[in-house]
């Protein structure tokens, strides 16, 4: 009788201690699973690989739609860097075409011109450091002749005084060669080139106007490709 009573107290402390078991396992799956599933802050991988300028692209987004650019970075490395490395920072993001010259070019570049209130500034505006300093790129002129379609970097009388303004040629203009430095050209998009002259409708009435756009025709954003084997 003893022996029963011995043996009902085990059976029963072994089952109690059996359905606490029971009852705490799936709390501590369920624990478990709940921190093997919790998602993991993805780190931002920084990129080390170098541009490389020579298989760069410039596609210029414009009022009037897209233009791309190849540049010549074996006729003149200085100017395709500053081009490209203004266009990664955004800064001819939201620029104007301030000179339009029906028959010659389409001139911008101008950080100026992202601010209204300075139109009679247009044109006068380049890239500066943080002290509002000149950064100029030295002339690299080449053998690379003005035919339409060319790119090619404006400066005031000072050979070495390239900026950020830059122009596109829509009629052959040889008699500016190797006075600019040319540094790419359009290899798509010409005829977005010609509808910016068009649409422009410039004051070339009076000289002293120097082809001011009465419709100005803005470069909404500068993209930055890789170019292939197959472009």
């Amino acid at each position: 009788m003893l022996a029963n009573r011995h043996f009902r107290f085990a059976f029963a402390l072994w089952m109690g201690l059996a359905l606490a078991g029971a009852s705490a396992a799936p709390a501590e799956a369920a624990a478990a699973q709940q921190k093997k599933a919790a998602p993991k802050k993805k780190e931002k991988k920084v990129s080390s690989k170098p541009r490389d300028y020579a298989k760069t692209l410039a596609i210029l987004k414009t009022s009037q739609g897209d233009v791309t650019i190849r540049f010549f970075n074996d006729k003149a490395p200085g100017h395709v860097k500053n081009f490209v490395d203004l266009a990664a920072a955004g800064f001819y993001d939201g620029t104007l075409f301030h000179r339009v010259i029906p028959g010659f070019m389409v001139q911008g570049g101008d950080p100026l011109t992202k601010d209204p209130a300075k139109e009679a500034l247009f044109g006068t505006g380049g890239n500066t450091d943080k002290a509002g300093k000149p950064l100029n790129v030295k002339a690299e002129f080449n053998d690379v002749s003005h035919k339409k379609g060319v790119l090619s970097m404006a400066r005031a009388s000072d050979p070495d005084s390239a900026s950020s303004q830059f122009f596109i040629v829509v009629k052959d203009s040889p008699f500016l060669d190797r006075q600019y430095t040319v540094f790419g050209e359009v290899v798509k998009g010409l005829d977005v080139v010609d509808r910016i002259v068009a649409e422009s409708n410039s004051d070339t009435s009076d000289p002293r106007s120097g082809g001011k756009p009465r419709a100005y025709q803005k470069i909404l954003k500068v993209e930055l490709a890789e170019q292939t084997p197959d472009k």
